[in-house]
């Protein structure tokens, strides 16, 4: 993760953190939702992702759409590139002290 500017990953920490929890296996959903009001909604476990990261995944090519559920739901998994951002990301947080990891999850 860290040969990219710092800048250009939206909440590095969060990112990290839903690509981790994405693995090899878990399929992020997306919810279109122009028709009820809320917009496009993309969803980890059941826990809502920031547009912002999920756009920045998709955009970069570290997500892809591998199909639909049976309600149309769309699937979205990590591509060999999303796998490797994982584990370097995986490398580098652990490569980080305490006080490096606070000011990352507050800051950005």
């Amino acid at each position: 993760m860290n040969s990219s500017p710092p800048n250009l990953i939206p909440h590095r920490a969060q990112t990290l953190e839903v690509l981790r929890l994405m693995g090899k296996n878990r399929p992020i959903l997306m919810l279109l939702g122009d028709e009820d009001g809320y917009g496009t909604r993309w969803l980890l476990d059941g826990q809502e992702i920031p547009p912002g990261i999920a756009k920045y995944l998709t955009q970069r090519g570290f997500i892809v759409e591998s199909g639909a559920t049976e309600f149309g739901v769309r699937k979205l998994v990590l591509t060999d590139s999303g796998d490797r951002l994982r584990q370097d990301g995986v490398r580098w947080w652990t490569s980080l002290g305490f006080f490096e990891r606070l000011r990352i999850r507050i800051l950005g």
